[in-house]
C-alpha cells in the first residue's frame, strides 16, 4: 500500500508541517462528500453497528477537529485549500441538521452514535463561531440548535460519552444563545457521573471503576486506557477549561491540576522516539493517541514546577509521537490516500462494532494544535527529548521503571534493557468488546511487538502472545485472562537487595468452574533488564468432583515479526555463542524442553521456564494465523507448553521468565544477544509459595 505523501514524509517539526499533513488527509476525502456536503462515505462496503447515516456523519465530523483549529481566529491560517474545505463543512452543517434537507443526519436518539459526532460539531462552534456559526441562516441556527438539544433526556452510556452532551450544551449557550439555565441540570447531572470516574494522580476510568470483586458491581469493569488520556476524558477536560473558564472556575482549576498530574506519568507510555504502547479499544484512532498533549498545549497548562508540563516537552511529546506514524505509515493508507481500518496495516480482526470506514478520522483530535498562533510558546519552544533518552547511562531504576497504581500497570524501559512495554494488573472490560481479553487482559503490551487478536478458537487462532491460554477439553477449545476475581495488589519483593514492585491478580479460565489462578507479575530489575516474570499459582477448589481431569496450559511470550515464518532456521543450543556478527536480521528459532527463543527482523522474543510442579513441559515456537498481531501481518510466538495429567488438591506453581530485545533500541551481536539470553532471572523461594 503507498505512503500519504503530505503525511507519510513529513518531519513534523513546526505549524507548516502539521497545516500539510492536515491538508493531506482531507484532501484524500474531498471525493466522497455527498452533493449537500453534509455526509462523507468512502468506497469501502463494511458496516458497523449503527446506521450508514451517522456512519456517513463520522466522515464530515471527524476531521473538523483540525479544521475548526485552522479556521480558529489567533490561527490565522490563510491556506485556500483548508478554506475551502472549512467552507464545504458549514454547508453541510447546515443540511445536516435541516429536517427538511435530504441530507438531514436524523433527531439524534438514545445510545446514538450521532452523540459522538456532537461533540466536534460543538467544538468547531465553541473555538471558530466566526467560520462555522455567523455564516448560517436564522433558520440554520435554529435547526442546529434543535438537532443539538437533541442529547438533552436521552439514554447514554455511562462512559467519556457524557463529554459529548456537556460540549453540546456548552456551545448551545455560549455560541447559539440558549440560556444557561436551560442546560445547567444536564450538564451538571453529567459532571455528577463523570466524577465517579476519577481514580487519582490525574487519572480518571472511561466509566464506573469496579472497586472490589464481591461488590454487586458486575457491571462495570476496570478500564482506564487511551479514552481516559488522548482519546476523551481528559482530553475534553482540557477543552472544558478553554471554554469555561469564567463559567465553572473551581472545575476548570481542578482539571487543570488534573492534567498536570496526569502528564508527570502519561509520557511513559511512548518509547523515547515516539511510538506509543497498544492497549485497550479503538486502537484505529492511531495517532489520536497523542491528543492528550494537543489538547495541553491549547489550554496552555503549562507548569514550570515540572519538568513533563513544559512548552518544549509537551511539544517533543506530541511532534515525535506524529513522526513515529509518519515512518510506520506505509501500509496505514488505501490507495486513494485515506485511513483504514486497522493499526500498522488494514485489520478488521482488531476493529470494534462501532468501526465505519469513516471511523479512523478520530485521530485528527491531535491536530486540534494548529489554534495555536505562529508565536505561541509551543510552536517558539525547541523539542525536548524524551526523559529516558535525556538522561545518562547512570539513570536509577526510578527512571525506567515505574508502578502506577492508579491504573494498576507497571511501566517498563529498563536502562540496561532494551525493550519498551508495560504490565497491567487488573484491567477489564465487561460489555461484548471483540477481542476484549487481548485488549485490556494480557498481563504485557509493548510499544515494539505490539499485541494480537483471536481470529478463531483454536490455538493458533487466539494467538496467545503475553498471555496464559488453558485447555480443559485436550486443546479443543481454549480460555485467557479475562476478569480478574480479586483486586490487584501492589507487593514488594526484595531481590538482590533491590526492592522490586510487582502486580498480582487473581482469576478464573471458567467463571463457574473449580479452576483458580492467582498471578504475579515482576517486572525487569537490575538483574534482569531484559526479562519480566509471570509467576501462576494454580488451584482445584472441588479436587476429586471436577470434571476437568487434565489441564494443557501454553504461556507465549511476545510475538516477534517473521518475514517467512516457513523457512525461520531451527538452531542449535549454543547458536551466536562465538560468533560476533551483527547480523542477526535473519534470525532464527531454539527450542528446548525448558525454553524458547526466536529472532527474527533483529529482534528478539523467548521463554524460560524458571520452576514447574506437578507438570511436564516443552518449548515451542507457535505460527498463529496470519493478521493476528496490531503491528505486522505474520509473527512467530515462542511457547512453553504445560500438561498437568492431573488435578490434584495441593497448588501448582508455575513460573516462567519472558525475554524480549527491540532492534529499536540497539542491534546487537549474535554473541551479545546470546550472552544475555542465557542470564535468566534467579529468583527467591519465597515468590514461588506466593
Amino acid at each position: 500500500m503507498p505512503p500519504l505523501r503530505g503525511f507519510s514524509d513529513n518531519p513534523f517539526r513546526d505549524k507548516g508541517d502539521v497545516i500539510i499533513a492536515t491538508k493531506a488527509l482531507v484532501e484524500a476525502l474531498e471525493p466522497y462528500f455527498s452533493p449537500g456536503q453534509a455526509r462523507v462515505r468512502l468506497p469501502i462496503y463494511s458496516g458497523a453497528h449503527f446506521d450508514e447515516v451517522a456512519a456517513d456523519l463520522e466522515g464530515f465530523a471527524r476531521p473538523i477537529w483540525a479544521i475548526a483549529a485552522v479556521s480558529a481566529e489567533s490561527a490565522t491560517t490563510t491556506d485556500p485549500t483548508l478554506k475551502a474545505y472549512a467552507e464545504r463543512l458549514v454547508s453541510g452543517l447546515a443540511n445536516g441538521v435541516d429536517p427538511g434537507h435530504p441530507e438531514y443526519w436524523g433527531a439524534i436518539e438514545d445510545w446514538d452514535q450521532r452523540m459522538v459526532e456532537a461533540e466536534a460539531i460543538s467544538f468547531a462552534l465553541l473555538l471558530a463561531p466566526k467560520t462555522f456559526y455567523e455564516p448560517l441562516s436564522a433558520h440554520s441556527r435554529s435547526h442546529l440548535v434543535t438537532w443539538l438539544s437533541g442529547l438533552n433526556g436521552k439514554v447514554m452510556p455511562k462512559n467519556n460519552w457524557r463529554w459529548f452532551r456537556i460540549f453540546a450544551n456548552l456551545a448551545m449557550h455560549r455560541v447559539c444563545g440558549v440560556p444557561y439555565e436551560k442546560v445547567k441540570e444536564f450538564i451538571q447531572e453529567d459532571f455528577a457521573l463523570l466524577d465517579t470516574f476519577q481514580l487519582g494522580n490525574g487519572w480518571a476510568a472511561d466509566g464506573p471503576w469496579r472497586k472490589d470483586a464481591t461488590d454487586g458491581e458486575e457491571v462495570y469493569g476496570r478500564q482506564a486506557d487511551y479514552y481516559s488520556g488522548s482519546f476523551a476524558i481528559q482530553f475534553s477536560q482540557l477543552l472544558y477549561t478553554i471554554f469555561a473558564a469564567d463559567l465553572d472556575p473551581e472545575r476548570v482549576s481542578r482539571y487543570i491540576h488534573q492534567a498536570r498530574e496526569f502528564a508527570d506519568q502519561f509520557w511513559r507510555y511512548f518509547d523515547e522516539d515516539g511510538a506509543p504502547i497498544p492497549f485497550g479499544r479503538s486502537l484505529t484512532y492511531r495517532f489520536a493517541m497523542g491528543a492528550f498533549y494537543a489538547a495541553f498545549a491549547l489550554a496552555g497548562a503549562y507548569d514550570s514546577s515540572s519538568p513533563y508540563t513544559s512548552p518544549g516537552f509537551v511539544k517533543g511529546m506530541l511532534l515525535r509521537h506524529l513522526r513515529w506514524w509518519a515512518t510506520h505509515s506505509d501500509n496505514v493508507f488505501a490507495l486513494d490516500g485515506t485511513l483504514t481500518i486497522g493499526y500498522l496495516y488494514p485489520n478488521m480482526f482488531m476493529c470494534e462494532d462501532y468501526n465505519s470506514p469513516q471511523s479512523p478520522y478520530w485521530a485528527m483530535k491531535s491536530f486540534v494544535l494548529l489554534a495555536l498562533a505562529t508565536n505561541d510558546d509551543f510552536w517558539q519552544a525547541n523539542e525536548l527529548p524524551h526523559p529516558l533518552a535525556a538522561i545518562e547511562e547512570t539513570k536509577s531504576l526510578e527512571s525506567g521503571v515505574k508502578l502506577l497504581s492508579a491504573p494498576f500497570q507497571i511501566l517498563c524501559d529498563h536502562p540496561d534493557g532494551q525493550h519498551h512495554f508495560m504490565i497491567s494488573g487488573g484491567q477489564f472490560c465487561v460489555w461484548p468488546l471483540k477481542a476484549t481479553q487481548a485488549k485490556y487482559s494480557k498481563f504485557t503490551y509493548s510499544s515494539a511487538f505490539g499485541f494480537s487478536v483471536p481470529t478463531g478458537l483454536l490455538l493458533t487462532q487466539i494467538a496467545p502472545d503475553s498471555t496464559l491460554a488453558i485447555s480443559g477439553d485436550d486443546g479443543e477449545t481454549w480460555v485467557t485472562r479475562w476478569q480478574t476475581t480479586t483486586n490487584p495488589t501492589i507487593e514488594t519483593f526484595p531481590i538482590n537487595n533491590q526492592d522490586v514492585q510487582c502486580l498480582r491478580s487473581g482469576w478464573k479460565p471458567w467463571r463457574s468452574g473449580s479452576i483458580e489462578i492467582n498471578t504475579l507479575v515482576i517486572p525487569p530489575c537490575d538483574n534482569w533488564p531484559d526479562w519480566h516474570v509471570r509467576v501462576h499459582r494454580i488451584r482445584n477448589t472441588r479436587a476429586g468432583s471436577s470434571n476437568i481431569e487434565k489441564l494443557r496450559l501454553v504461556e507465549g511470550a511476545f510475538s516477534i515479526e517473521v518475514k517467512q515464518p516457513r523457512r525461520t532456521p531451527t538452531l542449535t543450543e549454543n547458536w551466536g555463542a562465538t560468533v560476533n556478527s551483527l547480523d542477526v536480521a535473519h534470525g532464527g528459532r531454539v527450542e528446548s524442553s525448558t525454553s524458547c527463543l526466536v529472532i527474527g527482523n533483529g529482534d528478539a522474543s523467548g521463554i524460560k521456564n524458571l520452576f514447574a510442579s506437578e507438570c511436564s513441559l516443552e518449548g515451542k515456537v507457535l505460527k498463529p494465523d496470519p493478521n493476528t498481531n496490531l503491528m505486522t501481518p505474520r509473527t512467530l510466538i515462542p511457547t512453553i507448553e504445560h500438561d498437568i495429567p492431573s488435578l490434584p488438591g495441593q497448588d501448582i506453581v508455575i513460573a516462567n521468565a519472558v525475554f524480549a530485545i527491540s532492534k529499536g533500541k540497539t542491534q546487537f551481536s549474535q554473541q551479545e544477544l546470546m550472552k544475555r539470553w542465557y542470564q535468566p532471572p534467579r529468583l527467591p523461594e519465597e515468590v514461588f509459595i506466593l
